[in-house]
């Protein structure tokens, strides 16, 4: 591989000098975190595919209400595992470095995604999703870490935008596998695929150029606080993780829920399998595409801008497709793209400006405290819309009911444009400085 040379002709996240990794050192670094990504993917929405199937495995001929108990549980404590696996990646990665964090949360949930291919219990599946999670929590949050830190001005949000994209893919894949493969078993085998990326991963993925910078001369960071919750960092933390949570509430909402709703509206068991397959595919593909254009929205219009028009769109279209059909149709499933197209775009903008507000020294810790303080609200949300589906009349009722989340967004989001944008200048004008 070649040398890491200097460009100082483009400003930089965290340094007034930017380090340039060679193009193959970059490719290989994007290649790592997309299929880290997309596996991630894959691994978190398999159950969610196969929840009936796998909890009826589980536990035999049960009641309905027990699947959605435990169906409730088992979602649940995925996401209370990305929660802490967001938090505790954030401390690893700015103390070992970003590219070992990656290496080693590919690996956690590769091995555990696994492991629950061999489970016969529902509460061993519990743990093991956890620890799952734990994992996925630590790549989402690192990957985009060490992304934002190797791509540099305009070409930060167009890579970031389409290394979000592959999170979607793995939903994508996820849908088509529960097509393709009937046995849930067989389809947890492909953890086994981010066991080998993390391999490779070892030999090829360089480190961020300014993590090393602020580890070998501490003193580059001195006008920053290195501990989390200074008070110079308190508003953009309460901000950031507002309308970060706000979208991932909705996202999961939406997502974990969306193929259950579509059984129980579709009235004919054999067809509800596929069914629940499309609206994964859908879904996902739909996301993807956002993801993919987000770059280039986001700085074409600002992420100010680009954030109020995602929470507007996902709440009207929350609206509309869980209220207003009764019966599965075309329009349903096109609803349900433009709805999730919506959330793809949410996706891109808010992993390029999240690090953005903080500096190298405790970026990690503070963008995983801003990206997943959310999840713990969200993995109560997802508990409580299985625990009071009975309650209020049905899936369709309790998902759009916890929409109204994406208002609390939109109006942190537009109280916050002043302040979120004195505060980024005032950070990048310290680093130049």
């Amino acid at each position: 591989m070649k040398p890491v040379t200097i460009n100082k002709a483009q400003p930089s996240i965290g340094s007034a000098v930017v380090f340039s990794l060679a193009r193959p050192q970059l490719t290989a670094a994007f290649i790592i975190c997309f299929i880290s990504i997309m596996f991630s993917g894959i691994s978190s929405m398999l159950m969610s595919v196969y929840l009936p199937v796998a909890v009826k495995d589980l536990l035999g001929n049960v009641t309905e209400e027990k699947i959605n108990n435990v169906g409730s549980y088992i979602n649940s404590v995925f996401i209370f595992g990305s929660m802490f696996g967001g938090f505790a990646w954030g401390f690893i990665c700015d103390k070992t470095g970003r590219s070992k964090a990656v290496i080693l949360s590919t690996a956690l949930y590769g091995l555990f995604t696994v492991l629950t291919a061999f489970s016969s219990s529902w509460l061993v599946v519990g743990i093991y999703r956890f620890i799952t999670g734990f994992g996925v929590g630590g790549v989402i949050l690192t990957t985009n870490i060490l992304i934002a830190e190797l791509w540099h001005g305009k070409k930060r949000a167009v890579a970031l935008g389409i290394v979000s994209a592959a999170m979607p893919l793995g939903f994508i894949v996820a849908g088509a596998m529960n097509n393709i493969l009937t046995d849930w078993h067989i389809a947890f085998l492909t953890g086994f695929v981010p066991i080998a990326t993390a391999i490779a991963a070892i030999l090829i993925l360089p480190e961020s150029s300014s993590w090393k910078r602020n580890k070998q001369e501490p003193g580059i960071n001195h006008t920053f606080s290195n501990k989390l919750f200074d008070p110079g960092y308190k508003k953009n933390l309460t901000s950031g993780s507002v309308i970060f949570g706000a979208m991932l509430i909705g996202l999961w909402a939406v997502f974990s829920w969306a193929p259950t709703w579509i059984q129980s509206i579709t009235g004919d068991d054999a067809k509800a399998n596929d069914l629940r397959g499309l609206t994964m595919m859908v879904l996902a593909i739909s996301g993807l595409g956002g993801s993919i254009v987000s770059g280039w929205i986001a700085n074409a219009i600002g992420l100010h801008k680009t954030m109020m028009m995602c929470f507007a769109a996902c709440f009207i279209m929350t609206f509309i497709v869980f209220k207003l059909n009764t019966v599965v149709s075309s329009f349903t499933f096109i609803e349900m793209g433009i709805l999730a197209f919506f959330f793809g775009i949410s996706q891109g903008a808010l992993s390029v400006y999240i690090p953005h507000l903080f500096p190298t020294v405790i970026r990690a810790s503070a963008t995983g405290f801003c990206f997943n303080i959310g999840r713990l609200f969200t993995a109560t949300v997802v508990f409580f819309i299985g625990a009071l589906v009975s309650f209020l009349g049905g899936y369709g009722n309790a998902v759009f009911i916890f929409s109204f989340i994406f208002l609390i967004g939109m109006a942190t989001t537009y109280f916050s444009k002043g302040q979120m944008k004195a505060e980024a200048a005032a950070l990048n004008t310290a680093f130049a400085k």
